[in-house]
């Protein structure tokens, strides 16, 4: 991987990891584009590990620009501000079922829906989606414009988890499917965009945890141990590309999330609904002219 491969993909990861545009398939999509990870079983696995581990760019953005939240919820669970220590319920509520068949389902995930045609379904109908959501939010607006962060309930995180589980279909998008849990359970779109992205926070973090001291099979016997991926993806490509990868990811997700957040409570949604699924169009007639292999990813 040269540096400028590392550098793009980091800030691919960073601008879409947020956005309701599905960072995953964009990643896969510009790792095919540039050939990274599709010549051999070691090349795919390091670059899988690599995308997972920049990542954590992204959890750092968020953790700078919600800093006085995360605070609030220190102060909540040490049983100093109540209404931290209800946010912070809320985020392991929410958290928990991605949790639970993260674990169950993770291997059948990669077997089955980590190629070019699950994905491209996934961006093209998570555009529909949104579009939906749109027209239905118009036609039903909540009182008030929706419920403040500190009034969701653990019943409604709930429902947001669970709709989080759908973004485990690779090119969903988990900031999709929070987005919309949140405005579908009656949150503002402020508060649906800031609890996204605090539970992003959980969730990314414990699945860049999980990736970076998994065992990797098949490879050679060095790697199937614990940090068995982080050690093969040390090995192929080095400290500095990860490095660049996370600073990258880290600076392009903060201005993500600063011009989302501003762009959405003017604009909605529907743009990303649009995006989705010219995107996914455009892939799908690069797999029909035999410009993209449709395989695994």
């Amino acid at each position: 991987m040269e540096p400028w491969q590392a550098f793009i993909l980091g800030i691919i990861e960073g601008i879409t990891e947020y956005l309701p545009i599905s960072s995953t398939g964009h990643l896969v999509v510009a790792q095919r584009l540039m050939g990274i990870g599709t010549v051999t079983a070691t090349e795919k696995a390091a670059a899988d590990t690599f995308a997972i581990c920049i990542q954590g760019g992204a959890i750092l953005a968020v953790l700078g620009l919600y800093f006085p939240r995360v605070l609030q919820m220190i102060r909540g669970v040490l049983g100093k501000d109540p209404d931290g220590l209800k946010l912070a319920i809320s985020l392991l509520v929410g958290f928990l079922p991605a949790a639970v068949f993260g674990l169950l389902l993770n291997d059948w995930i990669d077997a089955k829906l980590m190629h070019l045609w699950p994905i491209i379904f996934a961006l093209i109908a998570g555009g529909i989606a949104i579009l939906a959501t749109t027209a239905w939010r118009k036609k039903n607006p909540p009182k008030g414009g929706g419920a403040d962060l500190l009034q969701l309930t653990w019943k409604m995180a709930l429902v947001i988890g669970l709709l989080q589980c759908i973004a485990m279909w690779p090119g969903t998008s988990r900031s999709l499917m929070t987005i919309v849990g949140g405005l579908i359970v009656g949150l503002s779109i402020k508060a649906a965009v800031e609890y996204s992205f605090l539970l992003g926070v959980l969730t990314l973090t414990a699945a860049t945890a999980k990736k970076a001291i998994w065992k990797v099979e098949g490879i050679a016997p060095e790697y199937d141990t614990w940090f068995g991926g982080t050690q093969l993806m040390w090995d192929t490509y080095g400290a500095f590309p990860l490095l660049l990868g996370i600073i990258a990811a880290a600076v392009s997700a903060a201005v993500a999330v600063k011009w989302l957040v501003t762009y959405l409570q003017s604009h909605g949604l529907a743009l990303f609904g649009w995006y989705r699924i010219v995107a996914g169009s455009i892939v799908a007639l690069l797999v029909l002219t035999g410009l993209f292999q449709a395989g695994a990813v």
